[in-house]
């Protein structure tokens, strides 16, 4: 038998099959609730003492708590904020946590029941259920074994059934629901083991049976999120570096070397202090996880078949935020990895969401010419997208900036042009990377050659002169090997530094260097890009030496395919990226001042017979 003690002076015996019945037991309870407004308080006191967490309790302690908790649940009607704050406030602090399954379901049971019975306490209901996201710290550390694992489905299984009962008996609690989930998302400032699992329990939420109505607001959360750990990555002190190494090496093999290097033990104190502050910001490593359940979660929507609807939350989105967020680094390869999962869908609407915004004269010079760069470096590195759709997009941003110039009869003016420049530069970038692929399909070769690519660049708005060197350089060079136009004969660029011309077209915010979809340098991000991820040392150029794969049909008579676009022959050489060593870099282990760009790499006007993988954040 349990007792149950209501008063000073009387015990009740409480049993499943004798004492108080639970509608007496209940009855009694709204008797006890109700004298609080006339005075007596000895009862109540007693009840909500029953509430107060107790270390280890016994079984005849659980029964009794299991038994108060349910007998609450059908008083909840008399529970009244201003006289029993108390109670409220025990019931607040009490966490699935810390319970087995019996108490869970019946503390579960008095929230479910508040919600539904008085709209005034929904709120409240809904945060109580939010706070559970977060395992408490005490226990997060044995999460991790069998037995931690179990727990933590058995609370939150419970957790999200509970939200899901609250959203049926209340229509309005999704609605509810989304600003609290939004509020009590941990702050960049807080530790991983508090916002990860809340993040992993956002996006359980937004995959459930109301994420159709709470995914608009939980989904942009998270990227504002991403976006505010991306920007605490500072790189500033890289602007102030010269522009001349953007194809030279990427990070992502600068990061591999380092972390593969079998000579770590004898390396020079200064290095390892190098890679150890690279490698133990915290932030990075909170960024790099969340990313990853991002990207897990978009795998899971294309299961679904959801990823198209959160695609499109996810584009609304980056256009509202992450578009023009200069200083983003990593945030906006969750938006890669969905076109990458669905290239025909997403691939391409994002593509052409992209190309519309630089047409569209109705955006501000800088949205144009953010998205014309998130373009460019998009086309370039996206493995998975077709030629075909490549050529239709360069040939639009040709006919833009060939239309500009018929209607400008002046010279050089970099800063009235922000926005022509930007797509001539964009152009070139593109090329850069795909203009052996184009030249090897002969419908898209004809294509190529029709634009009037070469009235563009002798125009007396000078593009040549005014987009980066290094970008004019390359393609120069690739567009003679090519024979595309006379340009590249005619045209001498006469030194390899930075001209202030570049810097007035790219603004405050040089965007004339940002290449938004340069190598991603968070380690677990990286492994899920990296099948979908076009690296430089990887792209067969023009005027590379390729003499099984100059025929412009492939091995099977067909026409050569996107899978050409990577070299063939690289599997048979000496890979680029380990030709890079550390003592090469410029490597500062201050990450607000990180550039590895070789200061000595590019001394001379033609580029080296092989290409290394171009500057990571500076690079575009």
């Amino acid at each position: 038998m349990v007792k149950v003690r209501v008063s000073n002076k009387e015990e009740s015996p409480v049993m499943d099959n004798g004492g108080y019945s639970g509608s007496q037991l209940v009855h009694h309870f709204r008797s006890v609730l109700d004298a609080v407004k006339t005075g007596d308080r000895g009862s109540y006191d007693e009840l909500v003492s029953y509430l107060h967490l107790k270390r280890n309790l016994s079984p005849d302690e659980v029964a009794i708590l299991v038994t108060t908790l349910k007998a609450l649940s059908g008083a909840v009607s008399y529970i009244d904020s201003d006289h029993h704050e108390s109670l409220l406030f025990a019931v607040s602090k009490m966490s699935l946590w810390n319970y087995g399954t019996e108490v869970m379901d019946a503390l579960l049971e008095l929230i479910t029941s508040l919600a539904a019975t008085n709209g005034k306490y929904i709120d409240w209901c809904l945060e109580m259920l939010v706070k559970h996201f977060v395992p408490p710290f005490n226990i997060y550390d044995s999460l991790d074994n069998e037995n931690g694992i179990n727990r933590k489905n058995k609370v939150l299984s419970r957790v999200h059934a509970a939200l899901k009962e609250i959203a049926d008996l209340v229509p309005l609690a999704p609605l509810r629901l989304c600003p609290i989930v939004v509020q009590n998302m941990p702050s960049v400032f807080s530790y991983d083991r508090e916002i990860v699992p809340y993040v992993e329990n956002m996006l359980k939420l937004e995959s459930g049976a109301i994420g159709e109505t709470v995914g608009s607001t939980v989904l942009p959360a998270l990227v504002d999120r991403l976006l505010e750990l991306d920007v605490e990555i500072g790189w500033d002190g890289i602007l102030q570096e010269d522009t001349k190494g953007i194809f030279d090496m990427e990070l992502e093999d600068i990061i591999k070397f380092v972390e593969e290097d079998e000579n770590f033990d004898s390396m020079p104190q200064s290095e390892l202090l190098n890679r150890k502050n690279f490698q133990d910001k915290k932030v990075v490593e909170k960024l790099d996880n969340l990313i990853v359940l991002a990207l897990l979660h978009l795998e899971s929507c294309q299961s679904s078949g959801r990823l198209g609807e959160v695609f499109d939350i996810l584009l609304h989105s980056f256009q509202k935020t992450v578009l023009n967020a200069y200083k983003s680094k990593f945030t906006q390869f969750v938006m890669f990895y969905a076109c990458a999962l669905d290239p025909e869908g997403c691939g391409v609407k994002f593509a052409m969401v992209l190309a519309d915004m630089f047409g569209s004269d109705v955006n501000p010079p800088i949205t144009r010419m953010s998205a014309v760069a998130y373009l460019a470096s998009y086309l370039s590195r996206a493995k998975f997208l077709s030629a075909a759709l490549v050529t239709t997009i360069v040939q639009s941003l040709v006919d833009q900036c060939y239309a500009y110039c018929k209607l400008r009869d002046s010279g050089m003016n970099p800063r009235a042009h922000q926005v022509f420049y930007s797509g001539c530069q964009a152009i070139m970038y593109i090329l850069c990377f795909r203009m052996r692929s184009l030249m090897d399909v002969p419908r898209l070769k004809l294509q190529l050659l029709n634009m009037p690519m070469e009235a563009i660049w002798k125009h007396k708005l000078c593009p040549l002169k005014v987009c980066l060197p290094t970008v004019v350089v390359e393609f120069l060079r690739q567009a003679k090997a090519a024979k595309l136009f006379m340009a590249s004969e005619s045209f001498v660029f006469n030194d390899m530094l930075e001209s202030d011309l570049s810097k007035a077209f790219g603004g405050m915010d040089r965007l004339d260097m940002f290449f938004p979809f340069d190598p991603c340098l968070l380690k677990k991000s990286e492994s899920y890009i990296r099948p979908h991820f076009v690296r430089w040392s990887k792209v067969r150029t023009t005027y590379d030496d390729d003499d099984d794969n100059v025929s412009e049909v492939s091995e099977s008579g067909s026409e050569v395919t996107d899978d050409d676009f990577v070299d063939t022959n690289t599997k048979d050489m000496i890979d680029d990226d380990m030709m890079v060593t550390v003592e090469d870099l410029d490597f500062n282990p201050n990450l607000n001042k990180m550039s590895i760009t070789p200061k000595n790499s590019l001394k001379h006007l033609r580029m080296p017979a092989r290409i290394r993988p171009s500057t990571s954040p500076e690079s575009l």
